[in-house]
């Protein structure tokens, strides 16, 4: 489908001064079309096959696998009901852009790392990475926006993603924290977006080589932080959403010219081209050459840069910020006096084996209680925002309310207190979070399933379920078979 092409008269002449004539009306016309939209399965809760005949069977989403990434799809048709599925409501997918997914594949993490994301929200890519670290491990995200950590929170959420320490904090200054610390690290730099301009037509208004000058200062300060907190021999990658040589291959010149790293092979099975080494008749490091380039015409998604960095030495650490003890917050095995009891509790009420919550470590702040990997390391808790996901909150009794996200982590082990959905009425009502009618039940908490899926927890009050369904969670649209729950 054809749209009214746009592309400002800055642009344009910048295109065809950088990359020639043909470069800049292919350009021009790409923007004129629809914007390909793609899925990133979430293959922790579902095989992409599955997902696929899930789509097209409840919503008639039609999907097409693409090569590569081996998780990713394609949508052929109804895209405009994608984003408001059940399944998305529960992290099975993710709407991100082809190129948005490699980053995380060149950096490739393992969950014996220690990664960050420096530039992490809304959690495209932190999410794929936590993925691809199987939940485990340690992965410290940042942003430095509090509005845009609340969109991060929510998708690392719905995902189920409890390997995670969020940091509000500027990335130029978090080597101060941290110094060669990390195995990996992504620097998914903000950047002038010109290789996104075909879903984001208000660059258009804003973009000019001046707006790009200002974003270099950061884009080479998130750089210089990142290879501060790099250890030796450790692995980083940098990347934008630009097409611009001024962020991309000219910032990283300076960084090869001032700093002992050096840059790594990078193929993909996608059309790209390399790196370039000369600009303006200006002569750049060879090794640029090893860079990937995508024109967004050439694979239909958006246009992207990447680099990928090795640290091959040490460099002066700077002075480090004393850690402050964080007096609200206490962590806690799953063996420890203070809170053993109490999931003893939780395992005769769903019948979890109480060995399941040693692959945890849990944080306490005041009755409420989050969880993480129990190989998180990092007690230095007074940088954090927040640690894994929520666990539940003691109540007045003591005891621990079990809360839906967690349901949803430990579903596999729920044995007890199951109640199925029998309608699209009573998913309605939990969506909601409303009261579902219910009699004959005992008083207590209980998990609450669809299709076999845990939703989340409930507890019986007088007159039936009251659903504990995420408040967070109640703003999405979902769409069933024909059925709008709107919240």
């Amino acid at each position: 489908m054809s749209r009214s092409p746009h592309v400002s008269d800055k642009i344009f002449k910048y295109l065809t001064e950088t990359f020639g004539e043909k470069t800049a009306n292919n350009y021009k016309d790409f923007i004129g079309e629809e914007p390909a939209k793609y899925i990133r399965v979430n293959e922790n809760k579902i095989k992409r096959d599955d997902l696929a005949n899930r789509l097209f069977e409840a919503y008639q989403i039609e999907t097409v696998p693409v090569p590569y990434p081996s998780n990713a799809l394609k949508i052929s048709d109804g895209s405009e009901y994608a984003g408001s599925t059940l399944e998305i409501a529960f992290g099975f997918y993710y709407m991100q852009a082809l190129t948005s997914m490699l980053p995380p594949l060149v950096l490739n993490p393992t969950e014996k790392e220690i990664v960050l994301d420096l530039c992490s929200a809304p959690g495209s890519k932190t999410t794929q990475l936590a993925e691809m670290m199987n939940n485990k491990g340690i992965l410290v995200v940042n942003e430095l926006e509090m509005k845009r950590i609340k969109a991060l929170v929510f998708n690392l959420d719905k995902m189920n993603f409890l390997n995670c320490g969020v940091v509000n904090q500027r990335g130029e200054i978090l080597s101060k924290y941290y110094d060669s610390y990390f195995d990996k690290i992504l620097v998914d730099a903000p950047c002038s977006g010109l290789g996104i301009i075909q879903k984001k037509s208000e660059i258009n208004k804003w973009w000019s080589i001046e707006r790009v000058n200002n974003l270099i200062e950061i884009q080479n300060k998130l750089l210089v932080s990142a290879i501060k907190m790099l250890k030796v021999g450790g692995e980083m990658v940098y990347s934008t959403c630009s097409l611009t040589p001024e962020e991309n291959e000219l910032v990283i010149n300076k960084i090869l010219q001032k700093y002992p790293v050096d840059i790594e092979e990078v193929d993909i099975p996608l059309t790209h081209h390399k790196g370039l080494n000369i600009y303006k008749d200006e002569k750049l490091d060879s090794r640029l050459s090893k860079a990937i380039r995508i024109f967004p015409w050439e694979i239909d998604s958006d246009g992207f840069f990447l680099i990928k960095l090795k640290k091959t030495g040490e460099i002066k650490a700077l002075d480090q910020i004393k850690w402050k003890k964080h007096f609200l917050m206490t962590v806690h095995k799953f063996s420890d006096n203070s809170i053993f009891e109490k999931l003893k509790i939780l395992t005769g009420e769903f019948g979890i084996p109480i060995e399941v919550f040693s692959n945890y470590k849990f944080f306490i702040k005041r009755n409420d209680i989050y969880f993480s990997s129990v190989d998180w390391t990092d007690d230095n808790l007074s940088l954090f925002h927040r640690v894994g996901t929520k666990f539940g909150m003691i109540d007045k009794n003591g005891n621990i309310v079990l809360h839906s996200f967690a349901a949803q982590i430990l579903q596999d082990f729920i044995t007890k207190n199951i109640y199925d959905l029998k309608s699209l009425d009573e998913l309605r009502f939990y969506l909601m979070g409303a009261l579902i009618p219910a009699d004959q039940l005992s008083a207590g908490q209980y998990i609450i399933r669809f299709n076999k899926y845990v939703l989340g927890t409930a507890v019986f009050i007088k007159g039936g379920l009251k659903s504990r369904y995420p408040r967070s969670s109640r703003t999405q649209t979902i769409r069933i078979k024909g059925q709008n729950f709107n919240k």
